[in-house]
């Protein structure tokens, strides 16, 4: 009998799904689905490497940020551990200015975040007191400059008895207060912080009128002759109103009991509402400005002050970069991703004002100037013209526009100073000082090592955190000490 042949398995069928490959048993093991054999598809490999290298360029510009605002705090921190001269700590610590304003085109919170960025915690670091000048309008700054000055000044021609023509500020009954406690001022260099270009002009032109300009303020302009009456077009002339012909043409003013008696209660309501709103609208949201004391044309007349200081508090100027409109988008991303060199540039300048170094302004050559249109060739130029000049290529056209005639906001300000050059007085040049970081302090802010844990993010410096767990729990073993033996005692 011959065997049985084996069944032959059916074939199979043609739409039938095909069978999945196995994956790998450990992924498998661990809930992990099979890794694809092949890579993402043209478009996708695209948008990760784009968002890839663009997220990575923010995080490793962020990070060097941090690094170098690290590196020029731990190179002004040991001041902060200097105790004060005075004993019984009634002795003024070192105390700065620091001037900023809103850039044109813009808010004040644009400039007072760039501080908080970049100059905040150097300044922190140090341990120094401060003191803001804050000014929300072109000509601000250089209204509280002048007017400082000229308070200094009033000081010394009465003996520092106060103006009584004018109401003490908050700076002068708090002085007034300390010398009556026997509380000494400091004795030393302070320093000037001035924030951008737009600020650094009005900072200079403080600084001339209130050292070269009268104490007293300018008399108040005369109001213009009223316009004569054009002729009419037959060359008859309006006849002038008499008293006579004033009167009888126009009705009599109404006297206060006519007003009362004629008129009821509910006809004179409705008109005192509609003054209320109209006196509203006519009062200034903010005070004036006071008029400038002089001019720019009046540098060269006027006189120094006797008493005048041969050296002037010394100051800086830091970079505020404010570029605006879509098409200087590439600029500003430039910028974006290059913030580090800003923070590092920045905290050069603010370590240099709290280690107090400080050097005089130069005098430029004359043929540095020569392809200015705005400056001339007879008068000589200054350091203090050029600081952060490329500044100006950046700000709104609006700038150097004239003011319309409707805007209330540019009416308001007195004088233009941001659209013209700047003016230097050579007594002024000269008495005015630079803040430079000397090279031995440069050498040794490059041998500061910030470590890694105070710049890293959260992510990692929760996985640096996990790691130590786990290798304090798996490496580290506590020692145990047996229990002392009470009975063998």
């Amino acid at each position: 009998m011959a065997d049985p042949t084996p069944a032959t398995p059916p074939p199979p069928a043609a739409n039938a799904a095909p069978k999945a490959p196995p994956g790998n048993p450990a992924l498998r093991m661990l809930g992990l689905p099979n890794l694809p054999r092949k890579l993402p598809s043209r478009n996708w490999m695209i948008f990760w490497t784009v968002s890839s290298a663009i997220t990575a360029a923010i995080v490793y510009d962020k990070r060097e940020k941090k690094r170098a605002i690290a590196k020029w705090s731990h190179a002004v921190d040991h001041l902060a551990r200097e105790p004060l001269p005075d004993q019984i700590g009634l002795a003024q610590p070192r105390k700065l200015t620091i001037y900023l304003s809103s850039p044109p085109g813009d808010g004040l919170r644009i400039a007072q975040d760039h501080y908080t960025e970049y100059v905040k915690p150097i300044l922190a670091a140090s341990g120094l007191d401060w003191e803001f000048v804050q000014g929300r309008r072109e000509g601000d700054v250089r209204a509280y400059v002048a007017e400082r000055v000229r308070r200094i000044r009033h000081g010394w021609e009465d003996d520092g008895t106060p103006d009584p023509t004018k109401e003490p500020t908050k700076e002068e009954i708090i002085d007034a207060f300390r010398k009556s406690r026997g509380i000494k001022e400091y004795d030393g260099v302070r320093g000037d912080v001035v924030i951008g270009r737009h600020t650094w002009k009005e900072y200079l032109r403080g600084l001339h009128e209130g050292w070269l300009g009268p104490l007293a303020p300018p008399p108040p302009s005369e109001p213009l002759p009223a316009a004569a009456t054009p002729e009419s077009s037959t060359g008859n002339k309006p006849a002038a109103a008499t008293p006579e012909s004033s009167t009888e043409d126009k009705p009599a003013a109404a006297t206060p009991e006519s007003s009362t008696e004629d008129k009821p209660a509910e006809e004179t309501k409705p008109v005192e509402e509609e003054k209320k709103p109209a006196e509203e609208e006519k009062k200034p949201t903010r005070p004036p400005q006071p008029k400038p004391h002089n001019t720019t044309a009046d540098y060269s007349t006027a006189t120094l002050a006797f008493r005048t200081p041969s050296e002037f508090d010394p100051s800086t100027t830091i970079r505020e970069p404010h570029l605006l409109g879509f098409l200087n988008t590439p600029t500003r991303l430039y910028r974006f991703f290059n913030r580090r060199k800003l923070a590092d540039e920045i905290g050069r300048e603010v370590a240099a004002v709290c280690l107090s170094t400080y050097r005089e302004y130069q005098q430029l050559a004359s043929d540095a100037d020569a392809a200015s249109p705005t400056n001339s060739n007879d008068q000589p130029q200054y350091e203090q013209q050029k600081e952060l000049a490329w500044e100006e290529k950046d700000w709104v056209k609006s700038v150097w526009k004239e003011d319309d005639p409707k805007d209330v906001e540019a009416s308001q300000v007195v004088e233009k100073v941001l659209a013209k050059p700047i003016v230097m007085d050579p007594r002024i040049a000269e008495r005015m000082r630079r803040f430079q970081l000397l090279p031995e302090d440069e050498e040794r802010v490059k041998r500061i090592v910030v470590p890694e844990e105070e710049i890293e993010g959260w992510i990692k410096g929760k996985m640096r955190q996990v790691y130590r767990w786990g290798a304090n729990k798996a490496f580290e073993k506590k020692k145990v000490t047996p229990l002392d033996d009470k009975d063998a005692e």
